[in-house]
């Protein structure tokens, strides 16, 4: 089992809680806009396809208490990074600090890139990565002296559907839309109006959930390209959510 997370607006991880449940996660873990939940490597791609109102999909690596950069460095060393990054991969680091002791965000990044080399040095036998392959970003967040480690498979946020060619900062996201409409309880019957629609993006994103359009179905991700997620979970969860769409909806 993989532990994943999925941050979400603050006020609707209750909504995404449902939508994870109804996908299979277990034991579900919810804390001020993020759910965590377990899930088997094909929850990876289906959770990026078909949730409507999480930010991205995050692989929760693990996590331990960090109040010194040697208690970072083995805490990252120790992690199963070879589980996901290959050899010639590419993994960047980024992160952020709250309330910790460690609040250098560039020396943070520093260690846990130094640690990262080291573990997949040994488990790899080489002293040197060209990072020529796929892109695995690895990141942090230190909170109270609590490392957690994530690796993001999703790239661009879950907001960005695949449905608008070109877009400018919206005064509303797609995902807090979903969320509202989902609250809304619309329905393949359902009648929505919004005349002051804007750019319609509660309008789409209505006609999305009535039609039980899955909301990743349109795009691509980051880890599409990971040589550690098979190409066949993607095309069985794709197949899924286009078999699943309400195509003589009345909406």
């Amino acid at each position: 089992m993989i532990r994943f997370c999925c941050p979400c607006h603050f006020g609707l991880e209750s909504v995404l809680s449902f939508e994870i449940k109804k996908l299979g996660g277990e034991n579900l873990a919810v804390t001020d806009g993020r759910v965590s939940f377990d899930g088997e490597l094909s929850m990876l791609p289906r959770a990026n396809i078909f949730l409507y109102t999480a930010e991205r999909v995050l692989i929760e690596l693990g996590s331990f208490r960090a109040e010194s950069f040697e208690e970072l460095f083995q805490g990252v060393k120790s992690l199963p990074l070879e589980d996901f990054i290959g050899k010639h991969d590419r993994f960047p680091v980024k992160g952020h600090s709250i309330k910790s002791r460690l609040h250098s965000i560039p020396d943070c990044q520093s260690i846990v890139k130094k640690a990262a080399v080291t573990r997949l040095s040994s488990v790899y036998g080489i002293s040197r990565f060209e990072e020529t392959g796929a892109s695995l970003q690895i990141s942090f967040n230190i909170l109270k002296d609590i490392a957690t480690i994530y690796l993001d498979t999703t790239g661009e946020g879950l907001h960005k559907r695949g449905y608008r060619r070109d877009s400018n900062a919206a005064p509303i996201k797609e995902t807090l839309a979903a969320g509202i409409i989902d609250l809304a309880r619309v329905r393949a019957d359902s009648v929505v109006c919004d005349p002051m629609c804007g750019s319609g993006t509660f309008l789409i994103e209505s006609a999305y959930r009535a039609m039980k359009i899955a909301p990743g179905s349109r795009r691509r991700f980051v880890s599409e390209s990971w040589d550690s997620v098979p190409k066949s979970l993607w095309s069985s969860a794709r197949t899924e959510a286009k078999d699943g769409e309400l195509r003589n909806s009345s909406f």
